[in-house]
């Protein structure tokens, strides 16, 4: 992935452009492969006959992208970046000889509105403009392009020492097109700006390389005009291969969001966390009762779904959908994941005249009113609704962070309201989310199925991490929900979750699983985990949504937030030897068991 903080292009190992929507995250794509084929769109630079790189990597801490081949003619790097955005988009592509004289050969393949429009396309001085509807797109090169058969094409030789650049700059067709960068300016303003950033970080320890790669991604997931933070930059990308689980995951997802910000801050971002929650603020304000589990970039609450038949899919796994039904789903977990991220951010960079406390006051006085209601659950299940445990979980860390910003910030509220409220949830939990007889935490109530998301509830502080039902229900989850090793987030079939095949193991799960072993003072076990989690990374240390053991791949969209701050927060558990730097709430987990007593 690269990418400006408003979009980001992924680039394939053989060199090519396959998927970047312009001018956002969220808009139309014009390099669509990644879900068809070289006719939806793509970019490629690369030696003439060669396939996959040599070699690639990032330039350092930044998100410039250095992919190199070793040819029988020489040696050959393309750069690729796009500096953080200014006025236009730009994608800044750098061919250099490295050694010998190699043959280079240019396809580029621009096709708008996810691959379905063929651009009118120009000559320029310095290379072409491409123009369809509302997008325009200019290519400058000093490398001479030409068209042949509805495609732009060149062919040069690079030899050791020349630096040949290309450079795409999108802009809105109705305005007057902006010159585009020197591509060695953009260069080192590009590597200037992530180092800087980079730099900022507090990482340090044995995986501070996993650790800072993962927040750099999460940084380029982020819309920089409003602070929000998408899931992944792509849609659609499979869940299993040639099966329907195909979602659009460019969107903010309040749960993710939240998830997101405590890496942040574990490593010092508090620049990103403000942002964060003053974009959290914005979307959630109005009435709490419409309170979304996503919003658009820019706060937007419909995301309507829509198929695009004219791709076949990743793999031929279609449906290739855009938007998101899932906006519509009742999570109440997502009421915890807010209050619990306001609570955060205000313990750590303060509130100012915490105009979110009334926000939060008003959110609160709504789930106080549904949190017995069934619901979708964390993981967005189309099929029927369901009183799923740690919804309820969440339910109760809401309440519990709302009596601690009470207390310790002195802030408005009914405390012995709320404190009442606390332990009726928990004793409600405790009497339905539990199965004594196996000594484990179940999905739902009433139901006898396992799901990852029962291993969160030491670390929101339910129960201590050594308690006999926690410890009962990591060694449940390890013997019935797991795939070579690694954590399921539930049975797709046994759940009823409304959709027809399988899945993956879902990466996150496994971070969680690291976090609970540690927090069970199983430590040896959490650190050969986490060695295999890193092991699962791709060439470049990206991560997606999940993970095939059979096939040995990843899978789903990416790279996927979800997937890095779980890694974040593990290394920093494992670096903190058990007790988060951040979170781990051990007066709340006191208070837990005075509750309990309630």
């Amino acid at each position: 992935m690269i990418g400006d903080l408003h979009t980001a292009a992924m680039v394939s190992a053989d060199g090519s452009v396959d998927w970047l929507c312009l001018p956002r995250f969220d808009s139309s794509a014009c390099f669509a492969a990644l879900l068809d084929d070289e006719g939806a769109g793509h970019w490629r630079i690369a030696p003439v006959g060669a396939g996959r790189c040599t070699r690639r990597r990032y330039r350092g801490d930044t998100l410039i992208l250095e992919t190199e081949w070793e040819t029988p003619d020489g040696a050959v790097r393309v750069t690729d970046l796009m500096p953080v955005r200014d006025r236009a988009a730009d994608v800044v592509r750098i061919v250099e000889g490295l050694s010998g004289s190699v043959p280079m050969r240019v396809d580029l393949v621009l096709r708008f509105d996810y691959g379905h429009v063929v651009p009118w396309v120009t000559r320029t001085d310095d290379g072409i403009r491409a123009v369809a509807g509302p997008d325009a797109v200019l290519v400058a090169s000093p490398v001479a392009l030409e068209g042949r058969d509805m495609r732009t094409v060149a062919e040069f030789t690079v030899a050791a020492g020349e630096r040949v650049p290309f450079v795409l700059t999108w802009f809105p067709s109705h305005q007057l097109q902006p010159e585009p960068p020197d591509a060695d300016a953009a260069l080192a303003a590009t590597e200037l700006y992530w180092n800087r950033w980079s730099g900022r970080s507090t990482v340090y320890g044995p995986h501070r390389d996993a650790v800072q790669r993962s927040l750099v991604t999460l940084k380029a997931l982020t819309y920089q005009p409003t602070g929000g933070i998408v899931a992944a930059p792509t849609t659609s990308l499979p869940e299993q291969l040639g099966g329907p689980r195909n979602w659009d995951y460019r969107f903010c997802w309040l749960r993710d969001a939240t998830l997101a910000l405590q890496s942040l801050l574990t490593a010092g971002y508090t620049d990103e966390a403000q942002a964060w929650r003053d974009w959290l603020v914005r979307a959630v304000a109005g009435d709490p009762a419409d309170l979304r589990i996503m919003y658009g970039l820019d706060g937007r609450r419909r995301l309507p779904e829509e198929t695009l038949d004219w791709l076949s899919g990743y793999a031929d796994s279609a449906p290739v959908r855009v938007g998101n039904a899932a906006a519509e789903q009742l999570q109440l977990d997502v009421w915890g994941e807010v209050l619990d991220g306001l609570a955060l951010t205000r313990s750590t960079i303060g509130s100012g005249d915490d105009d979110a406390w009334a926000v939060q006051r008003a959110l609160l006085d709504r789930l106080a009113g549904n949190w017995t209601e069934p619901d979708n659950g964390l993981w967005e299940m189309r099929g029927p609704r369901r009183h799923f445990t740690h919804s309820k979980v969440m339910a109760w860390v809401a309440v519990d962070r709302m009596i601690d910003g009470a207390r310790s910030f002195g802030l408005p509220g009914p405390v012995r309201s709320w404190e009442r409220l606390r332990a009726g949830i928990r004793r409600d939990i405790l009497a339905n989310g539990y199965d004594e007889k196996r000594n484990t935490f179940v999905q739902s109530y009433g139901s006898t199925e396992l799901d990852a998301s029962l291993l969160l509830i030491p670390r929101v502080g339910f129960l201590p991490p050594d308690d006999r039902r926690v410890i009962g229900t990591i060694e449940a989850i390890q013997r019935d929900l797991t795939e070579d090793g690694l954590v399921l987030r539930y049975r797709p079939g046994a759940s009823d979750d409304g959709l027809p095949g399988g899945e993956g193991v879902f990466l996150a799960c496994s971070f969680w699983m690291v976090d609970a072993l540690i927090g069970a003072g199983r430590r040896d076990e959490a650190e050969t985990l986490f060695e295999r989690l890193l092991g699962l990374r791709n060439d470049v240390g990206l991560l997606s949504e999940e993970w095939d053991p059979h096939a040995s791949r990843q899978l789903g969209n990416m790279p996927q937030a979800y997937s890095h701050f779980a890694l974040v927060r593990s290394a920093f558990h494992l670096l903190a030897g058990g007790a988060s730097t951040t979170q781990d709430r051990i007066p709340i987990a006191a208070e837990a068991a005075a509750s309990e007593k309630e």
